[in-house]
């Protein structure tokens, strides 16, 4: 197998794994609770993982389909987040309202406290930023990034 094609298969596998590890951690033991919006952001990156792992156990022509596929899927969750930073900034109305972290279940009596109780997650307001840029930013710079560099290790003679 060529080199860079195996270099493009664990990056399609290490970017969406490493972001899906970040968004995870902030949000189970950083406290910050995901919007409607970064929920779209994850889909792609659990699609790209998948590809890329099934990539590895397949020959050459199918994995190289399978890693630009994974590509594409990181590519998209980059787009979602320019979109959603977007938001943030206020450079264009998002398509969402708020969404809430709330369990449903129980009586209606408890469904109704804990609706109460639950925190509102705002689209268009970033939680958490690093020099500036939200982490939706950081998604899209990171997966835009990562998912070009994927595309050419894979396409590379």
């Amino acid at each position: 197998m060529r080199h860079g094609l195996l270099t493009a298969n664990r990056l399609a596998l290490l970017v969406p794994a490493a972001l899906m590890a970040g968004a995870l951690g902030s949000q189970y033991l950083g406290g910050l609770y995901p919007c409607e919006m970064c929920h779209w952001q994850r889909w792609p990156h659990y699609a790209a993982i998948a590809l890329a792992l099934l990539a590895f156990l397949l020959p050459v022509p199918a994995r190289r389909a399978l890693v630009l596929l994974a590509a594409a899927a990181i590519a998209i969750s980059g787009l979602i987040g320019v979109f959603h930073a977007g938001v943030e900034y206020g450079w264009w109305p998002g398509i969402t309202g708020c969404t809430s972290t709330v369990r449903m279940g129980g009586s209606t009596e408890d469904m109704l406290k804990n609706i109460l109780a639950a925190p509102m997650v705002r689209c268009d307001v970033a939680q958490w930023r690093l020099v500036g840029i939200s982490l939706a930013g950081w998604n899209a710079l990171i997966s835009l990034i990562g998912a070009v560099t994927v595309a050419r290790l894979a396409v590379k003679r």
